[in-house]
């Protein structure tokens, strides 16, 4: 295992982001965030957009995982070997890539972008898988990180309501000892972070519910209001 993925045993991760034409879209509110995280505990960040991850990188003493989203379809996040080299060279401690095996734009396998980002990198990859197949075909790989983060959104599983404990389940019980299953996907509260844990996963990832005041707002407006 990498030296930077055993301190994120049994931890929180937090996912600073925010979307295109929102008033927290911008590198330097996200690096805030993500020292305020730091400071709350959080063991490691996600951060999306070069600029974002070069000062987000800046702004906190912990790992930075890594992603470039490009488009709002199919294979986005990260999804090109360019896009991996340059999510490396903004400072990412870690690269997160669409781990599915829909086809990516570029006309390369996951497999092959694995393989020639190993090439010329030796830090930790973060798969963002869909699936159980997707899952294990990431750990056959050599990935160091494999996540959830996609279970739902594709047409691989249906979108639960709340995380995908059925599918860590299964996959605690079916990756290779040492794979370092991470919980990603419709966290919203710190009991289903817990059930996280409890289900197998190595440390599990929070983002909209911590770092996105919007939806978050949205979620007590509704409540409120009793719609």
């Amino acid at each position: 295992m990498h030296p930077l993925i055993q301190p994120l045993a049994s931890t929180l991760i937090v996912s600073c982001q925010a979307y295109p034409g929102e008033p927290m879209r911008d590198p330097r509110t996200m690096a805030q965030v993500a020292a305020a995280v730091e400071e709350g505990g959080a063991s490691a960040v996600r951060a999306q957009g070069l600029e974002d991850i070069a000062q987000v990188k800046a702004a906190v003493s912990v790992p930075v995982i890594g992603i470039w989203k490009d488009g709002d379809a199919g294979v986005f996040i990260t999804p090109t070997l360019e896009h991996c080299l340059a999510v490396i060279d903004a400072g990412a401690d870690i690269l997160a890539l669409d781990g599915t095996q829909r086809p990516r734009p570029d006309g390369l396998s996951f497999a092959q972008t694995v393989e020639k980002i190993r090439a010329r990198w030796d830090g930790p990859i973060m798969a963002d898988t869909d699936s159980v197949a997707s899952a294990l075909l990431a750990a056959e790989l050599g990935v160091d990180l494999i996540g959830t983060t996609l279970a739902g959104y594709t047409a691989k599983r249906p979108t639960t309501d709340g995380p995908d404990l059925e599918l860590l389940r299964e996959l605690a019980g079916s990756l290779p000892e040492g794979s370092a299953l991470i919980a990603e996907g419709r966290v919203h509260t710190p009991a289903q972070a817990a059930a996280c844990r409890e289900a197998g996963a190595f440390a599990v990832v929070v983002g909209t519910a911590i770092t996105h005041p919007t939806s978050i707002t949205r979620w007590f407006d509704a409540a409120v209001r009793g719609v």
